[in-house]
């Protein structure tokens, strides 16, 4: 009998009531360390068990990670499921666009398009089998009334889709929330008329996201979207270790199969708190995590005109105290370590941690329909994540339509390009502890790849062209 079988018939058993457990009273006393008894659980409380077992092999996963996501190895194939490439394309970060391509009065599906250069046609085509989706955490729902209120608002010049394809999961019945409308709203307009789904997991791990049961229904599932972008994290402090490492070995097998996964960085900068008296910085998962591609955030320089992009102060940033630097991002962070002018001392981050974000989009102004309600000034890495996971699904619809396959996990390659196709921000630096000693500032961008937008926001023709091949 299998596992599944045993434990279902076990809880049958004691919900019948012809079995039952009575610990010791010595057992009833002995709780594992950090956690505390609040009492026996309301009998009519619904509990929502994941069963994650001890993984095997896990740094062959790794290994096999990295041969098939990177353009350089001769096992690459962009993910398991995936076939040879014929080709390799290098270029350079792109500079700044100079000059001001027009006025906005807050970000807005077409302000999108016209910083990063996307066009009425650069849109899905609806034959290509092409999907994507985005991830709702802690009773955050979106309303499909609230999106096609706001494609009646905002998606007239382009073609797209209304509603969402298919839910996986509780989709609740309340009010809307601005972070999933957010997220479901600008991963449409941005992969516009690309298929899109939305998974709902509305139970929390330890009163947090609960990733790893998302994560799992991933694993257990054949037919899946191609990109999947997530705007919830926590600080790498507030999860034991046991619960990141098992999150982290299913995001590595995620990647192993070819899914790109997008988190955003955080809303807090470089973060900060006190360790044995002292401030550190305070990085958050599983942006930190080595298997995902973290998007940053940024603002324009001049905030109510299209024009160059700086770093939004609340950007998250910096790098891992649990995860070591992968090897795909070697030689941009120690360039990065050896060059900035404006580096915190040593003793706030950990310097050979794995480094995060990759990228960044605008996340400063956006405008949001929520419970039929148009909000303004919305922002967060919660807006920059499903704008950059959108432009990757467009670019996976011309490598589809082109006999290519997707993406897959994308950092080896993004590493070994060096941004191209990216906007480099240069200008601006993220918040962090507010002390004498670096009072406020965390780390600051500069040319190429740094901790606060990561090698920098889309420019959609260039990226496409970097990324069409192999």
């Amino acid at each position: 009998m299998g596992l599944q079988a045993c434990l279902l018939g076990l809880f049958a058993l004691i919900l019948s009531g012809k079995c039952s457990y009575s610990p010791e009273p010595d057992q009833r006393r002995t709780l594992p360390p950090g956690w505390v008894s609040l009492g026996r659980a309301d009998p009519e409380e619904e509990l929502s068990l994941t069963f994650a077992l001890r993984q095997q092999n896990v740094e062959r996963l790794s290994e096999l990670v990295q041969a098939v996501s990177d353009p350089s190895s001769p096992q690459y194939v962009g993910g398991l499921h995936r076939f040879p490439p014929t080709s390799s394309l290098r270029q350079h970060p792109e500079p700044q666009v100079t000059g001001t391509v027009g006025l906005h009065l807050g970000v807005t599906p077409s302000v999108i398009r016209k910083r990063y250069n996307l066009t009425s046609q650069d849109v899905g085509s609806g034959t290509s089998n092409n999907s994507q989706a985005c991830a709702q955490f802690l009773e955050q729902y979106f309303h499909d009334s609230d999106l096609a209120q706001f494609m009646r608002l905002f998606g007239g010049n382009f073609a797209h889709q209304a509603s969402v394809a298919r839910v996986v999961g509780q989709q609740g019945r309340g009010r809307a929330g601005i972070e999933a409308s957010l997220d479901v709203q600008y991963l449409m307009s941005a992969g516009a008329n690309i298929s899109t789904w939305v998974y709902s997991s509305p139970g929390r791990h330890e009163g947090q996201e609960p990733f790893l049961q998302w994560l799992m229904l991933l694993s257990n599932e054949s037919a899946l979207p191609h990109v999947h972008t997530v705007s919830y994290g926590d600080e790498e402090d507030s999860l034991s270790s046991a619960y990141i490492q098992r999150v982290n070995t299913e995001l590595m097998k995620a990647a192993a199969r070819g899914l790109t996964l997008l988190f955003a960085s955080g809303d807090s900068g470089a973060g900060c708190w006190s360790v044995s008296g002292r401030h550190q910085f305070r990085p958050t998962f599983p942006a930190s995590s080595p298997y995902v591609t973290t998007v940053g955030g940024t603002s324009f320089q001049e905030p109510f005109l299209i024009t160059n992009e700086i770093v939004d102060y609340i950007s998250g940033g910096g790098f891992s105290n649990v995860f070591p630097r992968p090897s795909y991002q070697e030689e941009a962070v120690t360039k990065f370590l050896s060059s900035s002018p404006h580096l915190p001392p040593s003793s706030y981050f950990n310097a050979s941690g794995r480094a995060y974000p990759d990228v960044a989009a605008l996340s400063d102004g956006y405008w949001v329909v929520s419970n039929r309600v148009p909000i303004p000034w919305v922002s967060g890495t919660s807006a920059s994540t499903p704008v950059f996971g959108g432009i990757l699904s467009l670019i996976n619809e011309h490598r589809i339509l082109s006999g290519r396959p997707p993406l897959g996990f994308l950092n080896p390659r993004l590493y070994q390009q060096h941004g191209a196709g990216l906007f480099d921000v240069t200008h601006g630096c993220h918040e962090s502890c507010l002390d004498e000693e670096v009072e406020g500032q965390g780390f600051c961008s500069g040319p190429g790849w740094d901790p606060v937008t990561g090698w920098g926001t889309p420019n959609f023709p260039a990226l496409l062209k970097t990324l069409l091949n192999p």
